[in-house]
This record gives C-alpha cells, sequence and structure tokens, in this order.
C-alpha cells in the first residue's frame, strides 16, 4: 500500500503538473516529447541522443524530435535519426518550443533558453557549481534541470556517471596526443641501427583519465610511471603494469566519493618538490588531477618544465580549470625551452562517436529512473540521485544540490 504524503510533501510549485505521494510529476500520464538540439559551443562535436537512444525512446511510446545536422559532426546524419523513428526540425527554437524534455551535452545557448517553456525539463552538463549565472537563468526560465555532471558517485549511478564516462575518453585520447606529439619512439624498438629504449612516460593523477592514460601508454610500449594523493590509486595503477611513485611520507588524501580532497598548500609544495624529479626525467607527462567544482591543483611549476629534455611534451588535461602545470594556457600550446606543454579543451570531443555514444547512455539511465511507467516525467527527491542532481526546479535554484 502507498504511504499517504504528508502535508509538507504537497506542495505547490508553480510548474504544470501535479504531486502524488510524496512525487512530484511535470507531464501527465502520456508520452513525452523529447528534443535534441546542435550543440552550440564552437568546438562541441558530440550530440546528446544517438539514433540508437532515439529508437528506444520511440519504442518505448515517446516522441522524439532533433534538430537538423545535430550528430552530423559526430558520425550521425539526420537519416540516421529519421530511420530511429525521429522527427527532424530545421531550428533549435522549434525543438525547444515543442519538447518538455531537452537533451544537451554542453549548456543550452542564451537563444535556447529563450525559446523554452515554462515547466520544460533539461538534462545537461551545466558546470553546476561554477557557473551561477547559466543556473540562475534557468531557474528564472521555469526549467528544471538535471546537471550531468553531479551525478552522485554510487554504485547504482554509475551508469549515469558523464564525468566518468567522458574523462575515460579523454585519458585514452591524451595518450594519443603524447605519442604523436613526442619526437621519440613510446614502445622499445629493435633495429639494424641499434635498439632504441621505449619513452618514459609519467601520468599525474589515476583518476578515470589518468587509468586510461595509462593502460593506453602501457599498450603503446612505453614505460609508464604514475603518481596520486590517494593511496588506494597504487594498487590499480600497478594493476595496469605502471610503477605507482609516492613520497614515503605523504597522507592518504582520498575524500567521499572516491576523489582526491584539496591540499593544503604546504602538501602541495611537497608534491611539487617530490615530483619535480620523476618530470625533469620523463620524455611525455599527463597530468589529470581535478577536483569537481574548484582551480585544478598546480602539480608542475615552470622552472620544472625548463628542466625536461628538449622535444619532450606535457599534456595537461586540466587546462580547462587552470591547469596542473604553471605554464599551462587552455587551448594552446606553449614551448619552453624546447619543451611542448599542451592545454587541451574539451577533449571528448576530439571523438565525438564513442564520445556521444556513452554520453547517450549516461542519459539512458537517467530517463529510466525519471520517467514512470505512464510515460510522464516523475521526480522523486527522497530518492538521493534525482535529489542531487535536479539543480532548479519550480523556478527555484534548488541550492543544497551546488553548494549556496
Amino acid at each position: 500500500m502507498k504511504r499517504i504524503p504528508s502535508v509538507d510533501e504537497i506542495r505547490v510549485l508553480g510548474v504544470a503538473g501535479t504531486i502524488i505521494f510524496g512525487i512530484h510529476r511535470l507531464t501527465g500520464p502520456t508520452q513525452l516529447k523529447i528534443g535534441i538540439n546542435r550543440e552550440s559551443a564552437p568546438d562541441e562535436n558530440r550530440v546528446a541522443g544517438t539514433p540508437d537512444l532515439a529508437s528506444k525512446l520511440v519504442t518505448a511510446g515517446h516522441e522524439v524530435v532533433v534538430e537538423q545536422n545535430a550528430g552530423v559532426k559526430a558520425g550521425f546524419p539526420d537519416e540516421a535519426f529519421r530511420d530511429a523513428g525521429a522527427t527532424i526540425c530545421e531550428t533549435m527554437s522549434e525543438v525547444a518550443a515543442t519538447a518538455n524534455l531537452v537533451l544537451h551535452v554542453g549548456k543550452p545557448s542564451e537563444e535556447e533558453l529563450g525559446s523554452v517553456r515554462e515547466g520544460t525539463a533539461l538534462a545537461a552538463t551545466l558546470d553546476a557549481r561554477r557557473d551561477t549565472q547559466m543556473i540562475d537563468g534557468l531557474a528564472k526560465a521555469g526549467v528544471t534541470a538535471f546537471a550531468m555532471d553531479l551525478v552522485p558517485r554510487i554504485a547504482r549511478a554509475q551508469s549515469m556517471d558523464v564525468l566518468s564516462s567522458q574523462a575515460s575518453i579523454a585519458g585514452y585520447k591524451s595518450a594519443l596526443m603524447a605519442a604523436d606529439s613526442l619526437s621519440r619512439f613510446f614502445p622499445m624498438m629493435m633495429t639494424a641501427a641499434g635498439t632504441i629504449p621505449p619513452a618514459r612516460v609519467l601520468i599525474l593523477g589515476a583518476g578515470v583519465a589518468g587509468l586510461q592514460a595509462i593502460a593506453t601508454a602501457k599498450r603503446l610500449g612505453a614505460d609508464v610511471y604514475a603518481f596520486d594523493v590517494r593511496a588506494a590509486a597504487g594498487e590499480q595503477v600497478e594493476s595496469l603494469g605502471a610503477r605507482f611513485i609516492a613520497p614515503l611520507d605523504s597522507d592518504d588524501a582520498e575524500a567521499a566519493g572516491g576523489y582526491a580532497r584539496a591540499q593544503t598548500e604546504d602538501e602541495n609544495e611537497r608534491q611539487r618538490q617530490f615530483l619535480a624529479e620523476h618530470v625533469v626525467r620523463a620524455d611525455a607527462v599527463i597530468t589529470t588531477a581535478a577536483i569537481p567544482g574548484r582551480r585544478a591543483p598546480l602539480l608542475i611549476n615552470t622552472s620544472t618544465i625548463e628542466k625536461m629534455r628538449p622535444g619532450s611534451v606535457v599534456i595537461d588535461l586540466a587546462a580547462e580549470t587552470g591547469g596542473n602545470v604553471e605554464a599551462t594556457v587552455a587551448g594552446q600550446d606553449v614551448v619552453l625551452n624546447g619543451v611542448v606543454v599542451k592545454g587541451p579543451v574539451n577533449v571528448p570531443s576530439l571523438m565525438p562517436y564513442h564520445a556521444s555514444v556513452t554520453y547517450a547512455r549516461n542519459l539512458e539511465s537517467l530517463l529510466s529512473l525519471i520517467v514512470g511507467d505512464d510515460l510522464g516525467l516523475m521526480l522523486d527527491f527522497e530518492d538521493e540521485v534525482v535529489d542531487a542532481m535536479c539543480v532548479t526546479h519550480g523556478g527555484e535554484v534548488r541550492g543544497h544540490t551546488i553548494g549556496r
């Protein structure tokens, strides 16, 4: 038997729909109209929904509308969406104005936000902890927004974890970028002119991106070393065939959810001093250290980069959040004494096909949680996943989800 809701649970939120037994119903017992727009950011090649996802949604009874050419950059032509049962719309505003659930990779443009109807739901990567202006704009527009970058790190939410799925792609690509940019072989080469030793690759940060970079560099034949402030990462690093390095007197810096906690300035300085000699000996360095919602920790000083051998390369995957390397400039290559420091941005977009496939699967898992059996959109804020990801609802910012 269903529990009778309390008076506090049954409250008017100022959006279309009803509230049944503590669960907020945004749409009635009818099909959803789900929109997929072309991403507005100039360097974004991914698409939020693939033809495979569109086909599953249509089969389930929903209507899917896709902006013209939304998936072309990712390798999904309009015809593939039509074959999946979706309808192609000519403009972004047409999709935004008619859909009651819009799927995005990144943030919607101002034009799109001005086109959505009050009560529309949105699922996107919103940089919710830092971009307060975007979150306030979504609330003002009456949008119920789900931040894909706020998926809690619990077992049942793993299939929705966009940060992990996209970080894995970035880690893989970073190793390829390092191998392509380096003036030396990655693997050991035995030639008629003699034996050439393998490149020495150092990877800083052994989270999802770092572990994928390690695995890829090892497959390419490099001699791989890795560092992380979390003691538990050592076993994972060594299981991939790399060597784990850490100061003998280091403290474990693992925080709740498996992320690294923020370090004190004294801890950061000791780490930089420890890493300096390893950086100088490396042919390629890949940095992946990041703390959600905060500036990336500084791990390598410019003076250390200048001591590396000319022809060496550094790939800083944390460039978008300030960089792990003092010399990093986001979106640019910086050359210091013959050492190239690369600050790539939006690395998953460089592999848009599989980045889109995995992102769409993350969305599919989210939809399985928030779409009811009657095909309507249902929000149960007693569910910790829904509660954590929903940042705006009913014209208000749900401040507890983003630390306000």
